[in-house]
């Protein structure tokens, strides 16, 4: 189940919006119900194998919009979006972490551990026993619970802000 504000609804239009998403031909990465100040969205985020571009995101969008609307999963208004994870995106669930397999990742403790560490980067090496599995520069593994984590997400944006010289 996806995690985020929301959790039954993400939960009923997940189960929704997979199917369809699938016969498309792309893989259902995420699902979040959240509120940015007095507006909630509902935001659904596909991938597939290869470059993804905007005109994906609308065919999807255009399937899934006449089934929320028939289902309407939602109580009180809010906007619409599907879009791609895109560059560091947000890694909730064990298949992204096995997914992103050899990608660099950074990860975010809510507390900091017995070391004073509050945040890990490094390469991820998979998902084992419920905890995502990452090796640091300096070569230690670092498995902390899912339940630790703060934020999990992927350092593949690190490089377009860098000054070039």
């Amino acid at each position: 189940m996806a995690k985020g504000k929301g959790g039954n609804v993400v939960a009923r239009v997940e189960q929704l919006v997979r199917p369809v998403v699938e016969q498309l031909g792309y893989q259902l990465w995420d699902v979040r119900y959240e509120k940015e100040g007095p507006n909630y969205f509902l935001r659904v985020f596909i991938d597939k194998e290869g470059d993804m571009d905007t005109a994906d995101c609308e065919t999807v969008s255009r399937a899934l919009d006449p089934l929320i609307d028939q289902e309407d999963p939602i109580d009180e208004s809010y906007y619409f979006e599907v879009s791609s994870p895109g560059l560091g995106r947000r890694l909730t669930r064990p298949e992204h972490y096995m997914a992103c397999q050899g990608k660099k990742a950074r990860l975010r403790l809510i507390r900091p551990d017995e070391e004073g560490n509050k945040e890990y980067v490094g390469t991820l090496a998979g998902f084992v026993a419920g905890r995502p599995v990452l090796i640091t520069a300096d070569g230690k593994e670092k498995c902390p619970e899912m339940s630790a984590l703060a934020l999990a997400k992927l350092c593949d944006d690190e490089d377009l802000f860098a000054e070039k010289n």
